[in-house]
């Protein structure tokens, strides 16, 4: 009697296993890793694939390192230095707002004539935004301004509690406040 031998036929690549190698190279593409064309081409590999191995060789340089995190964590820092060192230099410098002693009314700051606040900045719009005080403390809302309030270097949209040590802007004319 004769043995027949048979060839293990490896399995078939998954859907899964498909999607995520599709997810790769779109993540390829979206760094600037992968031209167009090489795209493509890999994408027609990807999908008509036999086996894992096919799937492994069209992203066998797409894969991160095991050092490339860190490699890119490391140029990110170094290239946002110079942009850190900027912001605390202007930080450092900025000029006092002394809050008023709470009263009824909202201190209004913008460009107009009558503003309790009146800067004289291109970038401050005429109503621009109103400090208050309230029961927990100082409010500062945003009056609809065209270049912003902002807050410890996010942008308010609407009303936010600010305190003493806060850094604010409007527009590009920023202060730090002070409860002396």
């Amino acid at each position: 009697m004769a043995s027949l031998e048979f060839r293990a036929v490896p399995p078939r690549p998954s859907d899964e296993e498909r999607e995520r190698a599709m997810e790769v190279l779109r993540d390829g593409a979206v760094e600037g890793r992968v031209s167009q064309h090489t795209f493509e081409s890999r994408m027609e590999i990807v999908l008509t694939a036999r086996s894992s191995a096919e799937i492994e060789a069209a992203l066998h340089d797409l894969r991160p390192g095991p050092s490339e995190p860190a490699v890119l964590r490391a140029v990110g820092a170094v290239s946002a230095l110079p942009g850190r060192l900027r912001r605390a230099w202007r930080t450092a410098r900025l000029p006092e707002l002394l809050l008023p002693p709470p009263g009824p009314y909202p201190m209004s700051i913008g460009r107009a004539p009558g503003s309790m606040l009146r800067l004289n900045d291109e970038t401050v719009s005429r109503t621009h935004a109103q400090l208050h005080a309230s029961a927990r403390g100082w409010v500062l809302r945003d009056l609809g301004s065209s270049n912003g309030t902002w807050v410890n270097g996010r942008r308010v949209t609407g009303s936010v509690s600010v305190r003493p040590g806060d850094h604010v802007r409007f527009g590009r004319a920023g202060f730090r406040l002070s409860g002396r």
